[in-house]
Order: C-alpha cells, then structure tokens, then sequence
C-alpha cells in the first residue's frame, strides 16, 4: 500500500500539486487519469522519488519516504518496478539482457539463478521464443512486454507504469492492459498505472483518482464513474468516444 497526505508541489510560481491525499492499494490497479497539465506526471515521478514534495507526505506500507535514510531509499528503490512510457529498452542488448539488466546492476545472484528468472518472466509474458531478438525486431506489443518483465523480474512490492498503452492499437492495448492487471493479483503488487487511456480505465481500474488543475477532483472504481454526479469527472470521461457510445447503450437500456 502507498499512501500519500496532503501532498504539495511547486515548480517557481506555479503550484502543480495542491494538497493531494489518497491510498493506493495492494493488489489492484491504482491508475491517475487527468487531462495534460493536471499533474499526473509530477504525482508519479515524487511517488517515484524524482521530484521532492513541498510539503506532505508519501509513505510505503507504512515507511515514510522522507523519513528514510539514503541506505534505506536506495533499498526501497529495489521494491520498485517501472514500465515508462517509451519501454526504454537498450536497443543493442537483447530481450534476455534488457529483463536480466537490473538483477546484474542490483543483486548477487549467480549468472545460472539470474538466468532462470529471466527465464521465467520471460515466458510469463509470452516471449517464449524472443530471448535472442534486439528490440527494433519486436512490435511495439512486444516491446511493452520486455518492459513489464524487466519491471518485475526482481520481485517488485510497487509497479509503477507511465502511459503504457503510448502509441498501440486499441487490441494490443487490452492485452497489455490485462497482462498488469494479472501481475498485480498474481504477484500481489501495488500497481500505479498513469495514463490517459480510456480503455484501461475501463478495463482495469479498480482504483482510479481523477486530477484536475493539481487537485484530486474525484476517486473511485471504474464503476462509481456510472454513478457519480461529479462534473469534474463526467465531463472529463465522457469526452471519449468509448464513453459515449457506453452511455449511450446504457440510455438505450433504461
């Protein structure tokens, strides 16, 4: 679980986080929607712990962040998995060396119990046969699920994923979609998914807070959005083309 109080963040004179407290929780797919500026990126790099919050609070089932030592930091950053936004891969090292990258940089394994968990992620995402390929051979779907087995080949506590579904079509989208979601419940993990993608939300967000102008406007499931009178969220959601043709189905129905 990853909650966070009354965060703050200023850049100048500009205030893009206005005292955000929420909890994100263990496994589920928290996911941040918002529209660009909302603060959405600024939330997850302080979550990750490249931005610094003005003032509040980020605790890690229970450890509060800035209270930690740089031992105790650096220790916590080896909990986290991140997938970014472009998959990040080295493109001159193979699939096999991008997922056993961060167990050589962080761990002692030996190279035969290195190799068997590279293995082993590997084949959970379905890339049975890729381990030799360099990622300019792979779809875009496949580079994706490089970048989730190198975010959780070390036993990950908390996965953080930035736009995942950038620039996919809308099937293999779902598939990666899914393939968090599974992870999440299978390996137990705190998952924050920030996106713009109306599809996941509506695909995977149990948990889904909702930012506007660096205030938390709205939370809830992807349900609770059917039944909220909130303006801030409606508005926001049903400017989406998959939303209108949800409501109006559901209009239809009633």
């Amino acid at each position: 679980m990853i909650e966070i109080k009354d965060i703050e963040k200023s850049f100048g004179d500009s205030k893009v986080l206005k005292g955000i407290s929420t909890i994100f929780e263990t496994g589920k797919t928290n996911l941040i929607i918002g529209q660009s500026g909302s603060g959405k990126t600024v939330l997850l790099k302080s979550l990750l712990g490249i931005h610094t919050p003005d003032k509040g609070t980020i605790s890690f089932d229970g450890r509060i962040y800035s209270n930690l030592t740089p031992d105790e930091k650096r220790a916590l950053r080896t909990e986290i998995g991140m997938v970014f936004q472009g998959s990040a891969l080295f493109d001159s090292m193979t699939v096999e060396d991008n997922v056993g990258f961060p167990l050589k940089m962080f761990t002692t394994k030996t190279a035969a119990e290195i190799k068997e968990r590279v293995d082993f992620v590997i084949d959970r995402v379905d890339l049975k046969k890729a381990h030799h390929k360099k990622p300019s051979e792979l779809s875009g779907g496949m580079q994706k699920r490089v970048a989730i087995a190198r975010a959780i080949v070390n036993n990950p506590k908390y996965l953080f994923c930035d736009e995942p579904n950038s620039g996919l079509d809308p099937k293999t989208a779902i598939i990666i979609d899914n393939l968090i979601h599974e992870i999440t419940v299978e390996y137990n993990i705190t998952t924050v998914v920030n996106t713009h993608d109306m599809n996941s939300v509506m695909e995977i967000g149990e948990k889904i807070i909702f930012l506007k102008q660096g205030i938390l406007a709205w939370e809830g499931t992807k349900k609770d959005i059917f039944k909220t009178d909130n303006e801030a969220i409606t508005d926001f959601v049903y400017s989406s083309n998959l939303f209108k043709k949800i409501r109006k189905a559901q209009n239809k129905e009633e």
